[in-house]
């Protein structure tokens, strides 16, 4: 049977069953050496074109919405008279009266939280103020926004002491007191736009706008959305799995979503040997058998699908050994359009049952589904 006839029947195939079964029979058809010649083109024929672009979207994170930033932004203005007021004691006060303001101090600075943190250390050991933690800065600058500022806090209160460290460290590095000149090949943090000459070119920015170019500028500096997409990176990660519960849920499919905590259950009710565990183990309700192994895996990078890719070869090898128990695999991400040794192989260890979250809920024609539903039923 020549390759192009193998592929032929494969594309064919007017069901997931036949299209495995003709998946399956490469091996015997042909030689290792057109095997991957096969596997991608089917891959680019039949499954790369449900990889949904996901770098689209980003996930609802209101820490980072306008709304909220809008509101600290328009306290920290009020509060200072539009960045005239900046003296230490002015931004204790500020601080103290609406701690959320330190979001706008801190996002002036271009710092993180941990580094901001670290700063404080450094600008208030030699008055032995206590430093703040990153913990103690993500809860000031969460405060949500109130009509009118609150009252001053007591000097000897928590609240005070963290607005005194915070208001020190503020000024310190919008002074270039507290890191110093930037050593040869290096550039400060401070040179920047907004605070290339200090408080002046905040308010230079504050009263008449920042122009486009320097707003672009500055997001390319950073990379478009790159907070948010780390603040919501472990949602990202969940985002497959979730979907993959809640069909089988809603199809009362008998599963278990695996994790480090239960790792030692898998392989003794299982008997799966491979770690870790895939994403989900598929039973039979009426006699806890293992019917599947589903694995997840999500990137939109070429490089980072190749290599888990690498994941399925092993999980293929466990099938084998279990008897030849279905491997399934749901990907996400234009990562996996890296097809000769990325996708091609996922589509030969899985003998195609290969599904995205566009295609998902085909994955209940496959076997062992069609069999699981109708007992759920």
């Amino acid at each position: 049977m020549t390759i192009d006839s193998t592929i032929s029947a494969i594309l064919e195939a007017d069901t997931w069953a036949k299209r495995i079964h003709q998946i399956r029979l490469v091996p015997q058809r042909h030689g290792t050496g057109e095997h991957g010649t096969i596997y991608a083109a089917i891959a680019r024929a039949l499954y790369m074109p449900h990889l949904a672009p996901d770098f689209a979207y980003i996930h609802e994170a209101p820490f980072y919405e306008p709304a909220h930033f809008f509101q600290a932004y328009e306290a920290a203005d009020r509060l200072t008279a539009g960045f005239t007021r900046v003296a230490e004691a002015d931004l204790v006060d500020a601080i103290s009266r609406y701690p959320g303001t330190l979001l706008v101090f801190r996002t002036l600075l271009g710092l993180t939280k941990e580094e901001f943190a670290h700063s404080s250390v450094l600008a208030g050991g030699p008055a032995e103020l206590q430093p703040l933690s990153s913990s103690q800065i993500d809860t000031m600058e969460r405060v949500p926004s109130v009509a009118e500022p609150h009252p001053a806090a007591a000097p000897t209160s928590r609240a005070a002491r963290q607005a005194v460290v915070a208001a020190r460290t503020i000024v310190e590095v919008m002074n270039g007191d507290l890191f110093g000149e930037a050593p040869p090949g290096l550039r400060s943090k401070q040179d920047k736009p907004d605070t290339a000459n200090g408080w002046e070119s905040v308010r230079k920015f504050a009263a008449g706008g920042v122009p486009l170019k320097v707003f672009l500028h500055q997001r390319h500096y950073g990379g478009a959305f790159r907070q948010v997409l780390d603040a919501t990176s472990a949602r990202r990660g969940d985002l497959i799995e979730d979907a993959v519960e809640t069909l089988f849920t809603e199809h009362g499919i008998g599963f278990v979503r695996t994790g480090s905590h239960n790792q030692a259950d898998i392989a003794a009710r299982f008997e799966v040997r491979v770690t870790p565990a895939p994403d989900f183990v598929v039973f039979d309700r009426r006699d806890d058998s293992l019917k599947a192994m589903l694995e997840c895996k999500g990137t939109n990078n070429g490089g980072t699908a190749r290599d888990k890719a690498l994941r399925f070869n092993r999980l293929r090898d466990e099938s084998i050994r279990l008897g030849g128990v279905p491997l399934i695999a749901v990907l996400s991400g234009i990562g996996w359009t890296r097809i000769n040794d990325a996708l091609g192989p996922v589509v030969r260890d899985t003998d195609g049952r290969v599904f995205t979250l566009s295609t998902l809920n085909s994955m209940l024609e496959v076997a062992p589904f069609p069999s699981l539903v109708e007992e759920a039923m």
